[in-house]
């Protein structure tokens, strides 16, 4: 309510009039139909993912981390765009009531007022204000300034209607009178000037995270608004149009001589002096709660994207005692300060946050039919008449903005330097560590794979039927049944100039390793697929099939891992694949199932991140996990290399692993010796040695690791 009721009818009612006529009023109704019809786009999404953040959480869950920082950043920018106008505009009108309170009373009009640095003095000063009150409550408020503004446009309403009682019907008929001024092109025109008066629907979603019974009460609360707005704006206009023009004057020509004041003037005429007051302070109570709302919305948005690591993470730390964003407030309202200072062309800013909201609500749509589609579990809110709604109503939010584009070719400049400016962020400082946690985020909840159409295969070569059991659970926990599938490898190994009919040995013995796996996989109830092949050397025939089939890991077992040196078979096949892959070895078992406590040494910054954050998502998935780092430094480490190390361990966890874990940094001379101490009844996650292009080795603390301890082992390799 705060952020629709009011600012809109006020600063666009004029230019629709002057565009359309009379016919300002439909296009509104029409705006107001696509607008409940991106509502309930929104309530499905909202009632589905009852988070905070909008339409930067929403593409979050169903695009790429890429697209929906990509969105985050310019709704987020617009949302401050939009606080910026609202602020000066609260400055603006604040003026205009003190000066006129102040000739109605016979009073000298102070020299204050009529200095230009007053505006945006009081716009910084509202900002402020309003910032330290979301500081201090973590709810919306503003329930006294809506209520006022309310109860002001009702008073404006009922005095026009009561004004209609007595004026002759054919006057009003010939207010109406031509009823589309300029046709239709007019009304079209003035709908995508006008649409923007009822955004802020959308601003409930960006706070999903903090509001009661969400699947319920956040489409309802978008309608419910969206009919009240609609129940204000329809019969204002109608007033305006019949009774707020003197004369044979016609709305069309009124409001092209004095867009700005039209709603003042044609108050001022049926209710007189009294008219324009009301409407000054229905303008300064519309212009603060929306200011406040969107203050409130874009620090959620940027608290969400904080968490996501696609801002900085200072901002998503929360006041220990009231528990809201601190940080995150304070950016957004020191961006709308410079905003309020900096910004010459404030026509041009509001329209491109007018494009920029029109896109995103068709992005917003597009995704409501992908997470449809996609989805599994049905939301608790589904839109009625799917998918009729969303893609009527994407494609008028479309038509929309490609005309607001082309009428104020500016609005899409500043869009686009500021999406150049996020991009650059992004890729500079960013990238890794938002990657990162959308990597563990999709670990975490494998859903997420479905709703951005994965549907990742992860390859399992087992030739060992005593390792079974772990191969299937491990490869089901990296890609459960429900988001991926686990294809088991089985090969015959054929000497040269094999003939099967004179010996079967191989063929019977694949046959067994077969039998067991399915047998494994039906007792565990995992759905697995198999593909059995034939060739003389296994290694080289998995890299054939995992190529063929685009597998995005390959799990391979281990029984032992030589202590040598000497390049292994199963190193030169790590340096073949393209995939992920996860190596297991273990001596007597691991029931993957269970609750496990997890030692990651590291040694520094090592090429593996993301797969490390997704295998450590995985496994806690199920059952919560202990995870250790471990750092080991030499005896004559100094204290301030320690607290260093220390520092850079727990940035690193941060990154890696949302849940419990501990950070360790040690002094020891023989690092082996103490990891393989610390690894009792542990099981160890180690990186492969990339020493060169194609070329994987286990490396030396890997081997002597596996040789001293008899821990459950995984060695990992990221693709490339």
């Amino acid at each position: 309510m705060g952020a629709i009721v009011g600012g809109g009818i006020l600063a666009l009612a004029g230019i629709a009039f002057a565009t359309t006529g009379p016919s300002a009023m439909l296009a509104f109704a029409l705006n107001g139909l696509i607008a409940m019809l991106t509502a309930l786009s929104f309530g499905e999404m909202a009632s589905k993912f009852p988070e905070s953040g909008g339409t930067y959480a929403f593409s979050r869950k169903v695009l790429s981390i890429e697209a929906a920082f990509a969105v985050g950043w310019i709704v987020w920018f617009a949302s401050i765009v939009a606080a910026m106008l609202y602020a000066i505009g609260f400055g603006y009108f604040s003026v205009l009531l003190v000066r006129e309170s102040v000739l109605t009373w016979g009073n000298v009009v102070p020299g204050w007022l009529s200095d230009p640095r007053s505006v945006p003095l009081i716009a910084i000063l509202a900002v402020f204000t309003l910032a330290l009150g979301l500081v201090w409550k973590s709810s919306g408020g503003g329930g006294w300034a809506n209520a006022g503004k309310v109860l002001v446009f009702g008073i404006l309403i009922l005095g026009g209607f009561w004004s209609l009682l007595w004026q002759p019907w054919a006057q009003t008929r010939a207010s109406m009178q031509p009823f589309f001024s300029s046709g239709t092109f007019g009304l079209f025109e003035a709908m995508g000037f006008s649409f923007i008066a009822l955004q802020g629907f959308d601003l409930i979603a960006a706070v999903g995270g903090e509001i009661r019974n969400p699947t319920r009460n956040i489409p309802r609360a978008m309608m419910l608004s969206l009919i009240i707005a609609l129940l204000i704006y329809l019969p204002l206009l109608f007033v305006i149009t019949t009774v707020g023009v003197a004369g044979d004057q016609g709305i069309a020509a009124a409001a092209a001589e004095d867009t700005e004041g039209i709603v003042a003037l044609a108050a001022r005429n049926y209710l007189g002096p009294a008219g324009y007051g009301f409407v000054l302070v229905a303008a300064v109570l519309s212009m603060f709660t929306a200011l406040h709302a969107n203050l409130f919305a874009a620090s959620r948005i940027a608290l969400s994207m904080s968490r996501d690591h696609t801002l900085p993470s200072i901002m998503s730390r929360l006041s220990p005692r009231r528990q809201t964003p601190v940080h995150a407030i304070g950016v957004t309202a020191g961006l709308t300060v410079i905003l309020v200072l900096a910004l010459p062309d404030l026509a041009s800013a509001g329209a491109a946050a007018s494009l920029i909201f029109l896109i995103t609500f068709a992005v917003a749509h597009c995704l409501c039919v992908l997470m449809r589609q996609r989805s599994k579990v049905k939301p608790p809110f589904q839109t009625p008449l799917f998918p009729a709604v969303p893609v009527l109503g994407g494609l008028a939010c479309l038509t929309l903005a490609v005309f607001q584009g082309v009428v104020v070719p500016s609005a899409g400049t500043i869009a686009m330097v500021w999406l150049s400016i996020g991009g650059l962020l992004f890729l500079t400082l960013f990238a890794r560590r938002a990657r990162l946690r959308d990597v563990s985020s999709m670990a975490a909840n494998p859903e997420l794979l479905r709703l951005r159409g994965n549907s990742p295969l992860v390859l399992v070569p087992i030739a060992n039927p005593r390792n079974a059991e772990a191969m299937i659970t491990l490869a089901n926990t990296l890609v459960p049944a429900a988001a991926g599938r686990v294809l088991l490898q089985t090969i015959v190994v054929a000497p040269d100039s094999w003939n099967p009919d004179t010996d079967p040995e191989p063929a019977d013995r694949c046959q067994t390793v077969l039998r067991e796996l399915i047998r494994v996989s039906s007792r565990l109830d995992i759905p697995v697929e198999t593909l059995t092949s034939i060739s003389h050397d296994p290694m080289p025939e998995i890299a054939r099939v995992a190529k063929l089939h685009r597998c995005e890991s390959v799990l391979l077992g281990l029984s032992k891992i030589n202590d040598d040196g000497d390049v292994s078979p199963l190193e030169i096949l790590l340096g073949q694949l393209e995939s992920d892959v996860v190596v297991l070895r273990t001596l007597g078992g691991l029931r993957m199932a269970d609750p496990q406590k997890i030692l990651v040494p590291v040694a520094g910054r090592g090429g593996h991140d993301y797969l490390l954050a997704r295998l450590l998502a995985s496994l806690s998935r199920q059952h919560e996990c202990l995870i250790t780092f471990i750092r080991v430094l030499p005896e004559s480490a100094e204290v301030a290399e320690i607290r260093r190390a220390k520092r850079d361990l727990d940035r690193m966890a941060h990154d890696n692993f949302a849940g419990r874990s501990e950070q360790v940094v040690a002094r020891s001379d023989d690092p082996v010796e103490f990891v393989a101490k610390a690894a009792e009844g542990q099981l160890v996650i180690l990186g492969v040695q990339r020493i060169g292009p194609r070329r994987k080795l286990f490396g030396h603390f890997t081997r002597k690791i596996a040789r001293k301890t008899d821990s459950p082992l995984i060695v990992i390799s990221r693709r490339g």
